[in-house]
This record gives C-alpha cells, structure tokens and sequence, in this order.
C-alpha cells in the first residue's frame, strides 16, 4: 500500500437540514464522532438534541492524523452556524491530547488534536473518549452507571450521579486468556463468530457488575446490531446516536 493511501478525504453527501433553525436560542454545538470504521458528524441545539442531519463516511483507510482530519474536512462542509465543536476519539485523551489509538494509527500519539482542529477550524473545541460522550448522551445520572461501546475495539466510561470518572479503558484490561476487547471487538467478533461473541458479551456483562456494582449498564456502538439475546431489565441498548448527543455535555463545565 502507498504511504500516502488514505489521505485524500472522501466527498460527504450533504443531507437536508444541515442548518440550525433561525429560532434556536444558545450556542449550537457540532458534535463529531470518530470510529475506526466510521467518522460522524452532526450538529446539537443548546439541549443537546439533533439540530440537523447526521453527517457520516468512512474511516480513511491509512487514519493517520493528517488523513482523519482532510476527511473531517470534508465531513463537516455540509454544516454550518455551530459556534464550538465536541470530538469524541477512541483512545485516551487529556486535556485534547490524544495518547493512545490502538485502533486507528501509532501517529496519534501523544497528538495535540484540539489545538490543531481550533487552529484549523477557527472555532473552541473540546475532545474527549468517544465512550465518555456517548455515555454522557445515555445516561440518566442516578447512581452508578456503566457504558460499554461494541465497535472496532470496546470503549467503555462510568459515572457516579452523572459524573465522569475519566481515564478508564476496561477494554485493554486482562479478561480470560486476553483482553476484553480481543473477545468483544471486532477482532473477537471475526475471529469466533456471533454465537460466541453473545456468550461473551453475557459473561462480561456479568463480570463487569460483578467489578464495578453498575446500577445501570449502556451498550453502544455499531455491533449492539449483532446482540441476539434480551439484556437484563438494568442494561439498555443505547442508540448509535449517543456518541453524538452527549456533545453537550463537554461544555457543561466553564
């Protein structure tokens, strides 16, 4: 493969609705989320609810830093009247920094990706783990409340009374002979099929309550579409949607 495959952004189909109502009162969020198989984007009125359209085209297929961002690019074209930005990113991220990306490029890290997208793009911006913000966009804020996202990898986030306890990557920790994101990623997925990954899926969900004591426990991302059993009565499958509706909430704190 060239070096330099994946660098071009790809054109993103412009859907209707892709300009706030002339009405809305409050500053209008862009809300981006970053995927290793897909990039969304989509703008979010004052209370956090759908202001437009949902944007969304591939991940490039090399996701350096310089790749992802030509396609954000591209991505966000469409948008317009958003007056500060919210990213979700998979992988570890303090204060806009990104550290870690094991599912999308070694280039990542140690990355200054909100300095960069302020710079680019002329407006504030706030990044932050993809699982935190669609965990912010799930939860109810009573108790402990647990998010784990099934995509690529697995991201996961826990709040206590709809706080974030940051910093937790539960996929990359030890579970059975690997990690639990070898298993319920999509690594996991190919490799032992969807009857499997639902066995697995069921012991971590177990496991997990077990560890942390969740209340309330959200499945995300895009292979909650492969789930073949019922969950628990205290286990929800949260819309992929959340990754982008908790964009707010990264503005919640001056």
């Amino acid at each position: 493969m060239s070096p330099n495959a994946g660098t071009s952004a790809p054109s993103a189909r412009a859907t209707p609705g892709t300009s706030p109502n002339s009405h809305t009162q409050g500053p209008i969020t862009l809300a981006i989320d970053i995927g290793g198989s897909g990039l969304k984007a989509m703008l979010l009125d004052p209370e956090g609810k759908p202001a437009s359209e949902r944007q969304r085209m591939e991940t490039p297929a090399v996701p350096t830093p310089k790749a992802v961002i030509a396609a954000l690019d591209a991505l966000i074209k469409p948008l317009s009247g958003f007056e500060r930005i919210s990213v979700g990113f998979p992988g570890v991220t303090k204060k806009g920094i990104t550290y870690t990306a094991v599912n999308l490029h070694p280039d990542w890290m140690n990355f200054h990706f909100q300095e960069e997208l302020e710079k680019r793009w002329k407006k504030p911006v706030r990044v932050a783990n993809d699982a935190s913000v669609q965990g912010y966009g799930a939860v109810k804020g009573e108790g402990v409340e647990m998010l784990l996202t099934l995509g690529t990898g697995m991201g996961s986030a826990i709040f206590t009374d709809g706080k974030l306890c940051p910093g937790l990557e539960l996929g990359h920790h030890p579970w059975k002979k690997k990690t639990y994101e070898d298993y319920l990623g999509r690594r996991g997925l190919d490799k032992h099929g969807k009857k499997q990954w639902n066995v697995h899926l069921q012991e971590a969900i177990e496991q997990t309550a077990k560890t942390f004591n969740w209340d309330h426990l959200y499945l995300g991302g895009g292979n909650t579409k492969k789930i073949e059993f019922t969950p628990p009565k205290n286990v929800t499958i949260v819309s992929n949607e959340a990754g982008l509706l908790g964009g707010v909430a990264l503005w919640r704190d001056k």
